[in-house]
């Protein structure tokens, strides 16, 4: 194969590209990664210490076996990024996860020219309009204060790998304490590490016996609902902060008291926008709503076609989960 390596392989490979170290993307156990430098940190937690990590700033390039290969920012989560493949003039482009709206926590996305696009659908479907981050945070905002002030603690379930972070750059943190499950800390971490600016957090397991959790906003991975690490907040309040939470009836299932609608996938009309701007005629679509996508690009008069992954479903964005050894 020219090149000689894998855009975000499923299994173990000589050499990985990755695109951010969310776990439906970067596979651990390869012999090398290629990777773009702010994601350094993220993807070094997910594949552990022993595997060499070349780095490239964003807009930077390499050759590897005559493919020259560089990254741009695709607005994800921290060191997210598209990868740009070019060889012999013809231009491809893997888009990874991407959102359009500007974000605190990321380098914002940018368009790419290119004749392929591998776009990712996760939700592609027209249904899928997300509202300003602004006015969602508002919700999370007032929602917290309600509790407070009917004395039951705040659990709001959020993705620990972009969400939780995405949150927490933009919550004011004078309303109350602000605790966190280990996997969203630990994620926490890294970012201040690389300068991303967060509203001050304390992990639940450091906090003192006898702590009063009225007043409190906890964050918490999904995984962490049901689980025996919630009796300590006593009377509380459940919310999750999804893109899935656009559908009637995805908080009814999922037993939640509130559901907020972020996401840090692109809507319907940022995929459109973003396969626009790339000028491509030749689409592959992959994770995500496939098939009503092809079609309708298809109907656009684009050369579209499906791309089979393994991930479906909430993997898309449960890929955020990291082990949960310090809850």
């Amino acid at each position: 194969m020219r090149g000689d390596f894998y855009v975000d392989p499923w299994r173990p490979v000589g050499r990985a590209v990755i695109t951010h170290a969310h776990s439906d993307h970067a596979c651990a156990g390869c012999e090398a990664y290629l990777a773009v430098r702010p994601g350094e940190r993220l993807l070094r937690a997910r594949i552990g210490d022993e595997p060499p990590i070349q780095t490239l700033d964003y807009n930077e390039s390499v050759h590897l076996s005559g493919v020259r290969v560089s990254f741009h920012p695709a607005g994800h989560i921290l060191g997210s990024a598209q990868v740009r493949l070019e060889y012999g003039g013809e231009v491809w482009v893997v888009s990874g996860d991407y959102k359009i709206e500007p974000d605190p926590t990321c380098a914002p996305f940018e368009p790419v020219a290119c004749q392929t696009f591998v776009t990712e659908s996760t939700f592609g479907l027209p249904i899928y309009r997300w509202r300003p981050r602004g006015e969602v945070l508002a919700e999370i905002q007032d929602w917290w204060l309600a509790n407070q002030q009917a004395g039951k603690a705040s659990v709001l379930f959020a993705y620990s790998l972009g969400k939780a972070q995405r949150v927490l750059a933009g919550l004011d943190a004078s309303a109350g304490p602000i605790y966190t499950h280990g996997a969203v800390e630990n994620f926490c971490r890294l970012y201040r590490d690389s300068g991303v600016k967060l509203a001050p957090t304390v992990h639940v397991g450091s906090a003192p016996a006898g702590t009063d959790w009225t007043r409190a906003l906890i964050l918490a991975p999904p995984s962490a609902k049901g689980s025996p690490w919630m009796r300590r907040f006593g009377p509380l309040s459940t919310g999750f902060v999804s893109g899935w939470m656009r559908i009637r009836g995805a908080r009814r299932r999922r037993s939640l008291d509130r559901g907020f609608v972020l996401s840090d996938h692109a809507d319907w009309p940022g995929l459109m926008s973003a396969i626009k701007a790339t000028g491509a005629d030749r689409v592959w679509v992959t994770h995500g709503y496939r098939a009503p996508m092809v079609e309708w690009l298809k109907q656009q008069g684009l050369e579209a076609l499906p791309v089979e992954t393994q991930f479906a479903g909430d993997q898309d964005e449960t890929g955020a989960e990291m082990a949960e050894a310090a809850p």
